[in-house]
């Protein structure tokens, strides 16, 4: 994809050390210096270009939670496996001693189209664990293909050992993750059931209905531009959001990784898009410096 991305970077002395910023030429106000985000660390990048407007302690692999649910979708669609095929809940297999309630009955049936939906726009975990459970070969072999795809993509410090994310195993880098965000913005369908607000799901044997919500905020905000989004938390990942949106006219890849507290990522990406928009973004609160400096002195 052609974009308009600029070949000069500045440099920051204070940032020098884990911060580059390249600017685009449709960003005329961009300052340098004038991006502050809380999340340990970030990639802003136009749609389908491996060259950064603005990227943080990007290539520090870390675990990235829910966010593996972007991969687990790119798997199913990659499969060819119908979307239409209704689908028998069983019971979630999970190792990682993490908090895995679910309001899905096991033995009740659901498309596979509705599973992917939950998965995407609700982080449903035990959705997730059923997509991988009719895979051909089963969770271990969806596993597999999730690693492999990550590699045919050049994710070379990604690694996956669960289809939904809740083991602190499951990592990348955010440069590694703007590969994936053009990878799967490529599927229509992971774009539309990624970004709906919210939506009823309806079940069979027994019949029932459950309501879900977005998990990302700024989708049902109508003063942005959503067109993929994926969130994701566990204790050791932080918060994490990975979006593209169009902001000023470019559809642009937001990744943050590992910030603290639940509206942390959301802030990022309102800075992200003031920078863009006036060259400054404002500041952070103090306490998500000091998060940022024990997070980094533990990685």
């Amino acid at each position: 994809m052609k974009t308009l991305l600029s070949r000069r970077r500045f440099l920051s002395a204070a940032v020098v050390a884990c911060i580059s910023i390249a600017y685009p030429v449709h960003i005329l106000a961009a300052n340098p210096a004038g991006l502050s985000l809380a999340s340990v660390s970030a990639v802003i990048a136009p749609l389908g270009s491996d060259q950064p407007i603005y990227s943080k302690h990007a290539d520090i692999q870390m675990p990235i939670a829910s966010l593996t649910k972007l991969m687990t979708a790119l798997v199913v669609m990659q499969s060819g496996q119908s979307l239409d095929e209704r689908l028998t809940l069983v019971p979630y297999r999970d190792n990682s001693g993490k908090n895995t309630y679910s309001r899905l009955r096991s033995g009740a049936q659901i498309s596979r189209r509705n599973l992917l939906h939950m998965a995407l726009m609700s982080s449903e975990n035990m959705a997730t664990y059923v997509l991988a459970h009719y895979y051909p070969g089963g969770v271990d072999a969806f596993i597999s293909r999730m690693n492999a795809t990550a590699r045919s993509l050049g994710m070379l410090k990604t690694r996956f050992v669960d289809p939904s994310g809740l083991s602190p195993s499951n990592v990348s880098s955010a440069n590694d993750l703007v590969k994936l965000a053009s990878a799967t913005y490529q599927y229509s369908e992971i774009r539309r059931l990624s970004t709906i607000g919210q939506a009823d799901m309806h079940f069979v044997n027994p019949s029932h209905a459950l309501s879900y919500t977005n998990t990302n905020p700024l989708v049902r905000n109508a003063n942005w531009q959503v067109h993929l989004s994926k969130t994701g938390y566990i204790e050791e990942a932080g918060r994490c959001l990975l979006m593209v949106a169009n902001i000023k006219g470019k559809l642009t890849t937001l990744v943050f990784l590992d910030s603290h507290g639940l509206r942390t990522p959301i802030g990022d990406a309102g800075r992200v898009r003031r920078w863009l928009e006036t060259g400054e973004s404002g500041t952070v609160p103090d306490s998500a410096l000091v998060y940022q400096r024990q997070r980094l002195a533990r990685l």
